[in-house]
């Protein structure tokens, strides 16, 4: 999750993001489209400036506002992708154009989630690299847990079901990485009260320190950061109680803008990125 970011696919917003049916995706407000584009490229700059190659994902996809979010329908492996399928009713479909992209890349597929099994990116969070932990909430399921063992166990990747809290149901979105993220191998920031603690208690067997995110903070996606390295990373410039503990404990961080890609529709700078290739 942390090591140096040297590709990241993203999906700049289009019409198909401006819907005006905001309510039914969950959205708290409409959409500003032209300021979302704004946001988007100035959030893509800052990777560039660091170094990112910053891919894009442009198949216009009506019908499917949340496919901004290019960190849910798949994820990257030393083998190849595996491509999800998603537990949001709504974000069904997003699959397939996510499969196109990645071979246009030349990304091998190493695995398809399939049947009635599902998965979304949100809830993998790689613990190490031979170590995923995966969320069981309303949007992985069993049967997803199942068959990422299936794709991951054969290379040598241990996979790590942590279950999720109801929250306020199946309609919001609360994923794994609603609750944590890593800012270096031994540092995440999290939300304790919804954190389960299992999981707690493993992170700190693992030696991982843990800044906690005020409910004002969470509420802001505090918890959701992008790490482009090791203690340098991205976070929505409303969370000043979060930046400030990050940078005491020697970040970097860097703040965009994101009221319109990210605190209206429920999505971080996690969310809205792929990672396709990190190093050491």
């Amino acid at each position: 999750m942390v090591n140096s970011l040297k590709r990241v696919l993203v999906k700049r917003p289009d019409k198909g993001f401006a819907v005006k049916d905001y309510e039914k995706w969950h959205y708290t407000a409409p959409l500003d489209l032209e300021e979302a584009q704004r946001e988007h490229d100035a959030f893509t700059e800052i990777m560039r400036n660091e170094g990112v190659e910053v891919l894009y994902h442009p198949e216009y996809q009506p019908e499917h506002a949340d496919s901004i979010f290019t960190y849910d329908p798949a994820i990257i492996t030393d083998e190849g992708a595996i491509i999800f399928q998603m537990g949001k009713r709504l974000r069904k479909g997003e699959e397939k154009p996510m499969e196109r992209r990645l071979k246009e890349l030349d990304i091998p597929i190493h695995y398809r989630i399939h049947g009635e099994a599902t998965v979304e990116g949100g809830d993998t969070l790689w613990l190490d690299e031979e170590t995923l932990a995966l969320g069981q909430g309303f949007r992985t399921n069993k049967t997803g847990l199942v068959q990422m063992k299936e794709a991951l166990e054969p290379i040598g990747i241990k996979v790590i079901p942590v279950d999720l809290p109801y929250f306020y149901g199946p309609e919001a979105c609360l994923h794994l990485m609603s609750l944590i993220s890593y800012a270096d191998h031994d540092l995440a920031v999290i939300y304790s009260p919804l954190f389960p603690v299992p999981f707690w208690k493993l992170l700190r067997v693992r030696g991982v320190d843990m800044i906690d995110v005020s409910e004002e903070e969470f509420n802001k996606m505090g918890t959701n950061i992008l790490a482009l390295g090791p203690r340098n990373i991205m976070i929505l410039d409303c969370v000043p109680e979060t930046q400030s503990r990050l940078e005491e404990v020697g970040c970097q961080v860097h703040t965009y803008k994101g009221v319109e890609i990210s605190l209206k529709t429920e999505g971080g700078p996690t969310c809205l990125t792929r990672p396709i290739l990190r190093t050491r």
